[in-house]
């Protein structure tokens, strides 16, 4: 299990890595035969570095999302979160609603997650999100921020176009 700093990504090393070593990824239901099709670019909104995805969501073939999502360690590793009380993003959008999803090492299926909605707005904002405050979705297991794995900011569920922004990652603290 690997500890981390707080900050996740600040967009200060080379597309398509993070700071953390790890490197962002476009993910869609075309895994799974669906036909959502979305591209992820580094980009500058307002002034300010961005990993942006943009695309259209597809109910159609049993489709329906569209993913940029980072490891939180080389290969996949769990690290240990549980000093932080949660992760804040930075995030500029098209005013729809996203989700942000964390994967834990004790979730075995891909589509088990803990997730949170958000609506992106179309100036930067740090959102906080609290790890006591996902949902678990298809799985009976509790969040363990002990196990923490991944990351997604995700469009899913509904037909609609994406576009979405993040500007950074980081943990926080209660006391941050």
């Amino acid at each position: 299990m690997i500890a981390m700093a707080p900050t996740i990504d600040d967009l200060s090393r080379d597309f398509p890595e993070a700071r953390n070593g790890t490197h962002w990824q476009l993910l869609s239901d075309a895994v799974m035969g669906g036909v959502s099709a979305g591209q992820m670019t580094r980009t500058v909104i307002a002034q300010r570095p961005a990993i942006r995805m943009q695309g259209d969501v597809s109910l159609e073939n049993n489709g329906g999302f569209l993913q940029i999502a980072l490891d939180l360690a080389p290969g996949g590793a769990a690290f240990d979160a549980s000093g932080f009380a949660g992760i804040a993003v930075d995030v500029w959008g098209n005013g729809e609603e996203y989700g942000l999803h964390l994967r834990t090492a004790n979730l075995s299926r891909p589509w088990q997650s803990y997730r949170m909605s958000f609506a992106a707005g179309p100036s930067w904002q740090e959102i906080r999100f609290p790890f006591q405050d996902f949902a678990s979705h298809r799985t009976d297991l509790p969040f363990d921020a002990h196990l923490l794995r991944r990351i997604g900011i995700v469009a899913i569920g509904r037909a609609f176009t994406a576009d979405v922004a993040v500007g950074g990652l980081r943990f926080f603290t209660a006391r941050s």
